[in-house]
Parts: C-alpha cells; structure tokens; sequence
C-alpha cells in the first residue's frame, strides 16, 4: 500500500526534484498535496514554481498550496544568490495552466491529518518550517495524528551553508524548526551530512537527459544552473542534491545510514542561530528525539532518481 505524504516545499531546484520524484512512484507514495513556504525566494513566486513543476510531472491533479508568507518571528532571509531570480533558473518551464487551491496551506495540513486515519500521514519537508510549526500550533491535536516527519535541513559534522554554522532551511525559521524537533512526532532529519554525499557529477546529470524526456532535460538544466554557485563554494566534483534525499529515504531507507539522537536548535545566539546542535556521540541525557542521518549510497541514490524520472513525460 502507497504511503500518504504531504510536500512541504519552497521550490529551488533541489525542491523540484524531490517534488518529480514523489510523482514519479505513486505506487509508493500517495501524494496528497503540495504546500509551498517562502524560503529561497518569496512565498507567491514559491507557489508558482511549485504549480509549474506539478504541470511538468504530467499530475495534475495534486492539488498545490500557498502557505506561510514568513518566518513566525524574524524578517524572512531568501537565497537567489543560489537558486536565481525565479528560485528555479535553468530551464524555461511555461507558466502553468493550472491554479492554486483557495484553502491556506496551513488549513490544508489541518484538515487533511484530521480527515485521514492516524498515523497514517507523513509530512516531508523541504524547506522552512513555518507551516509544519503553525500547524501544529494552531491544531494541537494533528501533532499526534502525524505518522513521521522526514526533513531536509540542519548539519553537524558538515556545519553551515547559509553561516558558518548553521543550513539554511532552519537558519530561516530556527522557532519553527524549535518547535517541529520538540513536537514528539517521530523525525527523520536529512541534513548536510548526508546530502554532501550526493554529487550531481557530469556523468550523473547526462544520465538524467539520456532517456529523452522533457522532464529529464528540464532537470538536468535546473542542476546545471543551481550547482554553478556550490562548485566554486567547495570546489568538488559536483553540487550536493539535497532535497531528493527526503523523497528517496521514503522509496529505499536502506540507501540511508544514520542513528538516533538528541537534535536541538539553537534560536538566540549571534554567532550560532539556526545551528541544529546534534549530540551525535550522547554526551546529554537529553531525549533522543530524531533519526540523524548522516551518509547517503551517492550510486544507489542516482540509480533511483534517473530510473524514476525517465518515468515522467
């Protein structure tokens, strides 16, 4: 039976990735909506993004909505420094035919967690976490009904890419983050650790232009654009995928190597706002409260990942 998944997303290339992979495998995830939240750009060119990539997969009948315009608390910090003006530079995607939902994002998580069976519903969340967080505060009695949380955000050992110290999904939101980790829902983190492990190599981006789809080709020109900005950041051999990671712990978790620890988040220092400080090695009594994942199968991953998007037209 295919698992029910909400995307939370604030589409950037990686997002849409992670967004065609989910719609490239219903026979395992059943996806009930996608919600967007600002983040790596604003939240209305987000849902836009969002629609288009939707329309790109051929599914149009997964309903997309618009959720949080910013962070609970600060000034909404965004990063077209690595995604481009639109959020989703590289391929020219025609503006999408088909419209947002009139319910609010947030109303959205509600009442489908309220509608459908506890414990029966996982929400992957690719970017901020101010929906997940609003959601959970203005409905109380969801929190219980939310099978798992998988997430792409936070670092440890690979410590920051938007500060020295802390990733930027959580670095923009880090009270939502607080939140959603002290919720006592299930949570499985991605964070950089396992995501630098992933490199959109030359030969991997071919793979994903070999079968001749248009999918696979507008995914391999939102690659090239976005990992420009990550090869002169780390000088590696290509640019880190991160939010697949999410979807593709889903499909085949045993791609996934990680263990259960205490994560907590740190919202009021200068120097360290946003960090995820991880007690990797379980020096604090404090609980353990999600699964760290910290290495990824890079060949297994993009095996997945090609074979399911030269599914899409």
């Amino acid at each position: 039976m295919s698992q029910k998944i909400i995307i939370d997303t604030d589409p950037g290339q990686d997002d849409a990735v992670a967004i065609l992979l989910a719609l490239a495998s219903p026979a395992e995830l059943d996806v009930l909506g996608v919600v967007a939240v600002a983040g790596n750009v604003g939240l209305s060119q987000n849902a836009k993004n969002a629609l288009k990539v939707v329309e790109l997969s051929g599914r149009t009948e997964v309903g997309v909505y618009a959720g949080c315009a910013g962070p609970m608390r600060r000034k909404l910090v965004t990063a077209e420094h690595v995604h481009g003006k639109t959020g989703l530079d590289g391929p020219d995607l025609p503006e999408p035919k088909i419209t947002l939902q009139p319910e609010h994002g947030v109303d959205f998580i509600v009442s489908t967690l309220r509608a459908e069976p506890a414990g029966t519903v996982t929400l992957c969340a690719l970017g901020p976490l101010t929906n997940l967080a609003m959601a959970f505060i203005k409905a109380p009695d969801i929190v219980t009904r939310v099978e798992k949380i998988v997430l792409m955000g936070g670092a440890y050992f690979e410590v920051g890419n938007i500060t020295p110290a802390a990733e930027f999904n959580i670095y923009v939101d880090p009270e939502a983050a607080h939140v959603v980790f002290t919720s006592g829902v299930p949570i499985v983190q991605i964070p950089l650790d396992a995501s630098h492990g992933v490199l959109t190599t030359r030969e991997r981006l071919a793979g994903f232009r070999t079968p001749g789809n248009r999918t696979g080709q507008a995914v391999a020109e939102m690659l090239s654009f976005s990992e420009r900005f990550d090869l002169e950041k780390y000088g590696s051999i290509g640019a880190p995928l991160h939010d697949p990671c999410v979807i593709a712990y889903l499909l085949e978790p045993d791609l996934f190597k990680g263990r259960k620890i205490n994560v907590s988040i740190e919202m009021a220092s200068e120097l360290t706002r946003g960090m995820t400080v991880a007690d990797y090695w379980g020096i604090t009594d404090r609980p353990k409260n999600v699964l760290f994942v910290r290495s990824a199968n890079a060949e297994g991953f993009y095996e997945l990942l090609t074979e399911r998007l030269a599914r899409l037209p």
